[in-house]
């Protein structure tokens, strides 16, 4: 094809289409999530497009269709139908798409690819098939970052992404976290985020460690929201990096509502809880026919024995048939006494994960009441997941 590729904005622009069998169904739902006028011509359409919000006539083509078009598409199984519309469109200056021999029309549909506001497209030689192969290559690459799709131009204004990274292995990042990530001009990390990736980075991109441990913290939480808020006071497309999701345990709503208040568009990308894929790293499931029908994540960052820590001992120990304990290590042994006191058996099953689905995991099993002498003496300490009930005596690892 010899041609200039180029964008149309079709918004409320009539696109007529004379067709109505598959590849007009295709190029009609196209257009019009483009948000085109789409006009369908032909006596019978499937029933796909049938259903579609698309205007159908359902008649022949007959000259003078092409009155109000911008674009017109001819998919009919009749070539002298389509060299008739093709006709018309050239006699009325208006583009025109020809699916049965692409190289007698005026324009091409390409493949596309989109992805927030990136639009890739690709033309290949009219061989449709080529061209999808590519695009789902380039699709593929953007999505995982092996090609860098950061924006060069600043944004018009800043924006937030609070962004699950997972419980570990960076590989169990989502897609759209990891795509947010590429494309961030600053970067707010915890400790327990995918920090592997921070290295694939451009080098323009600023980041900011702000890791919080159990008796260390880089930045408090009022300063980590501070820092937040002003980058993208500044126009800055910033990510909040953070382990598992960011909505358990990880006062990710604290920091949507910051932004809220600031007035800044704040999305969140959730992310594989660790409370979930830790005992799974470890072949433990927390539900299991049979064993276990339900389970609780409880946040074990507090003292047990005072009385602000919130927890209902006697709910959760003959409550939930799993529960699971995230930063929890240095008071498992209060917890267990806790459990054991109001009526959960001292031979429980119970494992600790440690590191979870990295190449460094460790497990540790042992009954409720020796879980904690067990995990000192394996010296394990955070980050580590605490599996707690019938469910923890299975699994492989």
């Amino acid at each position: 094809m010899s041609g200039l590729p180029i964008l149309l904005d079709l918004v409320g622009r009539q696109v007529v289409i004379v067709g109505g069998g598959a590849v007009a169904t295709r190029r009609a739902k196209t257009f019009a999530e483009a948000g085109a006028r789409v006009v369908v011509i032909a006596p019978t359409v499937t029933a796909e497009l049938a259903a579609t919000s698309v205007s159908v006539h359902p008649r022949p083509y007959r000259a003078g269709d092409l009155a109000q078009a911008w674009l017109a598409v001819t998919a009919t199984d009749d070539s002298a139908v389509n060299a008739a519309v093709a006709e018309e469109a050239a006699q009325a200056r208006i583009f025109c798409v020809r699916a049965d021999t692409a190289s007698s029309g005026t324009a091409r549909v390409p493949a596309i690819h989109s992805s927030g506001d990136l639009t890739i497209s690709v033309n290949a030689g009219d061989d449709p098939r080529r061209a999808d192969e590519l695009r789902n290559l380039i699709a593929s690459s953007l999505e995982i970052g092996a090609l860098s799709a950061r924006p060069v131009r600043p944004a018009a204004s800043g924006s937030v992404a609070l962004v699950g990274g997972g419980p570990g292995d960076p590989e169990l990042i989502t897609v759209r976290g990891r795509r947010l990530l590429f494309e961030a001009d600053v970067v707010v990390t915890d400790r327990l985020a995918p920090r592997s990736l921070l290295s694939e980075l451009d080098p323009g991109v600023e980041i900011i460690d702000c890791g919080k441990s159990a008796h260390r913290h880089n930045l408090t939480q009022d300063e980590i929201n501070a820092v937040i808020v002003d980058r993208a006071q500044h126009g800055k497309r910033v990510v909040r990096l953070k382990g598992g999701d960011p909505f358990v345990f990880g006062r990710g709503s604290e920091e949507a509502a910051v932004c809220v208040a600031a007035g800044i568009p704040v999305q969140v990308v959730p992310g594989i809880t660790s409370a979930i894929a830790a005992p799974a790293a470890a072949g433990i499931p927390v539900t299991h026919r049979g064993l276990a029908a339900d389970f609780a994540v409880v946040s074990g960052h507090r003292d047990p024995g005072r009385a602000e820590a919130g927890w209902n001992w006697p709910e959760l120990a003959v409550g939930p048939s799993t529960l699971v304990l995230l930063m929890g290590m240095d008071t498992l042994a209060g917890i267990a006494a806790e459990l054991i006191e109001h009526g959960r058996p001292a031979d429980t099953p119970a494992a600790a994960i440690h590191r979870a689905t990295l190449p460094n995991q460790r497990v540790v099993r042992a009954p409720l009441g020796e879980l904690a002498a067990a995990v000192r003496e394996a010296g394990l300490s955070a980050p580590s997941v605490v599996v707690i009930g019938a469910v923890a005596a299975l699994g492989w690892g």
